[in-house]
């Protein structure tokens, strides 16, 4: 990216300059003073489209989040399911994306869209309000949290994988007889699988 002097530019420059920095430089490097830079704006400029730090971080989250709750299915299980896949897609397209959704509350207008889906279909499924809404947090929490594992798996150094397990010195039975199911894996059918049993705890309670 080459910062240069421009005319004019929207929030949604802005924001996209913001992803490209968060892509080449990490989150730490997200600010108001780099994005201006970037654009060839002052640090003054950039205020009058985004009053503070954090209210380009949630516009950035609003972009990211992004048709995520628009994702549809008849049925309220399957819906919950494709709500999640589509949540997950949309953290595994940027670096740092785990970090960014992290970085405050999920209270903008698309993560509320979101919220409100899975509320819906938790409720579809027999649930009361308060459950509901406690399942489709943990449904949050959950892709949030495996998305985080895939991305340190993507990103470990090599030799990091094949480094041989301390079970001489210290046995872990049980994990040794599953080592092979690479739950951190970026496969969707892992992914759903363990999420199917999430969603049919909290159906079943």
């Amino acid at each position: 990216m080459k910062p240069g002097p421009r005319r004019s530019v929207s929030q949604s420059d802005i924001v996209d300059a913001a992803f490209e920095i968060l892509e080449e430089k990490g989150f730490a490097a997200v600010s108001v003073r780099g994005v201006a830079g970037a654009l060839g704006l002052t640090p003054t400029a950039m205020y009058t489209y985004f009053a503070s730090k954090n209210a380009l971080l949630q516009s950035m989250v609003e972009h990211l989040l992004a048709g995520v709750g628009d994702v549809s299915a008849p049925d309220w299980r399957d819906r919950v399911l494709a709500l999640a896949l589509a949540l997950r897609a949309k953290l595994a397209e940027h670096s740092g994306s785990i970090v960014l959704v992290t970085s405050g509350p999920l209270d903008g207008p698309n993560a509320l869209s979101l919220a409100e889906r899975l509320i819906e279909s938790f409720v579809e499924a027999g649930l009361r309000v308060d459950d509901a809404a406690r399942a489709g947090h943990a449904v949050r929490a959950f892709v949030v949290g495996q998305s985080a594992l895939e991305a340190a798996r993507r990103t470990a150094p090599v030799e990091a994988s094949v480094q041989q397990p301390l079970w001489s010195e210290t046995r872990h039975p049980l994990v040794e007889q599953t080592v092979g199911l690479a739950l951190d894996a970026d496969g969707d059918h892992e992914f759903a699988t363990m999420l199917g049993r999430v969603i049919d705890g909290f159906a079943q309670a």
